[in-house]
């Protein structure tokens, strides 16, 4: 038995509890700490506190300042992480093809309708007033062409064209201005217009 070690840690786990866990590469913690406080800052805006941010990450508040300075740097970082198109693309690359057509539909809409949301707080947070600008190459087209691959053939609209009209109506309904009726469309609703139109099915 190792002198360092009583028998009553070995059965209670005290001194591995006690341990300080192995330090995670610089960019890993960075990596991590952003992923904690885009979700506070897109439901706070700026005002989160470094404490907030240490809680959200699991970790002292010191390890967020030898991170990245300052809160102000984490925020605009944060900011930046969500800006990039790769954070819609992940979500995108989260549904199912085998999915059903509306189903895929409506994940696809909620997708742009939290981008916007969450572009519109932080923008606000910041005290930005232009969007961030978007990327020439616009890549979410070859993932919607995977996503819709089952239904290809069925398809009227190239998955490019199916991708703006679809961020079109997703990005259109997330405004409170144009979708705050007495009962908003879901994006459940909106789907089965894209997939069946305004018209009632004709009985035979």
């Amino acid at each position: 038995m190792s002198p360092l070690v009583s028998s009553t840690d070995e059965l209670t786990g005290t001194a591995d509890a006690t341990r300080r866990a192995p330090a995670l590469p610089i960019e890993d913690r960075r990596a991590m700490i952003l992923d904690a406080v885009i979700p506070l800052l897109l439901e706070q805006g700026a005002d989160i506190t470094s404490k907030q941010i240490a809680e959200a990450a699991g970790i002292a508040e010191g390890t967020v300042f030898r991170a990245f300075g300052d809160k102000d740097t984490l925020i605009r970082a944060a900011a930046e992480k969500f800006f990039d198109p790769e954070y819609v693309r992940s979500g995108l690359r989260g549904i199912d093809p085998d999915d059903s057509l509306e189903s895929k539909i409506a994940q696809v809409i909620d997708i742009f309708r939290t981008r916007l949301r969450g572009v519109m707080r932080i923008m606000a947070a910041l005290g930005r007033q232009e969007p961030p600008p978007r990327p020439e190459e616009d890549r979410a087209g070859e993932i919607m062409a995977q996503i819709f691959a089952p239904e290809a053939e069925r398809l009227a609209l190239s998955p490019r064209r199916i991708t703006h009209f679809i961020r079109l109506v997703g990005f259109s309904s997330a405004i409170p201005q144009i979708n705050e009726v007495d009962t908003p469309f879901t994006s459940e609703e909106l789907a089965q217009i894209i997939v069946h139109g305004i018209m009632k099915e004709e009985s035979e």
